[in-house]
C-alpha cells in the first residue's frame, strides 16, 4: 500500500549453549543474548541473522590464541561474516564473564547482555581502537541497555 512502511523484518539470532553452567548463572540465558544481540541491532538500524555461542574459558582462551593470537581466555569475540547473507557470530566465556560480573558487582545478566549488545556492534562495524570510536561505541551500548530496560553499563565507569 502506498505511504504505508513495511516493518523491518526481525533478526534471527541463533543462541547455542555449549557450557551448561550457562542455565545456571542466567535464568533464562537464550532469551537474555536473543534480545540483548536484536536491541543492538536494532539501534544500529540492522537486521539479519547472527549466532551466539555460550561457551567456557578454554573455548575462548582456543579461540582468542588462535585469531587473535592472545593466549587467555576473554569474555567475548566477535567474528564477522564473509557471506553476506549472515552478520556472523559471536562467543562468550561462561567463567569470565561470571568473574567480571563479580567484580564489577553486576548480576551475571546484566554483564551477559551488554556484552552480547557490544558483541553484536562489533558485527555491524562498530570498533573501539581510538578514543573517538570507543566513546561512541559505549553510547550505542547505553542506548542498547536502555532499550532492553536495563541500567546503563558505562555509568559511574572512569
Amino acid at each position: 500500500m502506498a505511504g504505508v512502511r513495511q516493518a523491518a523484518s526481525p533478526s534471527e539470532v541463533a543462541v547455542m549453549i555449549e557450557a551448561p553452567g550457562w542455565h545456571a548463572a542466567v535464568p533464562r540465558v537464550e532469551r537474555v543474548a536473543r534480545r540483548a544481540a536484536q536491541a543492538a541491532l536494532a539501534e544500529a538500524g540492522r537486521t539479519g541473522a547472527m549466532t551466539v555461542l555460550l561457551s567456557d574459558d578454554r573455548a575462548l582462551k582456543r579461540l582468542n590464541g588462535g585469531f587473535r593470537g592472545k593466549v587467555k581466555p576473554t569474555n567475548v569475540l566477535s567474528f564477522p561474516a564473509e557471506h553476506p547473507a549472515t552478520l556472523g557470530g559471536m562467543a562468550l566465556a561462561l567463567g569470565v564473564v561470571r568473574r567480571e560480573a563479580r567484580i564489577a558487582g553486576r548480576r551475571a545478566h546484566l554483564h551477559l547482555a551488554h556484552l552480547v549488545a557490544h558483541g553484536a556492534l562489533h558485527l555491524v562495524g562498530h570498533d573501539h581502537i581510538d578514543a573517538g570510536d570507543a566513546r561512541r561505541m559505549e553510547r550505542a551500548e547505553a542506548r542498547v541497555m536502555r532499550r532492553l530496560g536495563l541500567p546503563n553499563p558505562w555509568r559511574g565507569v572512569l
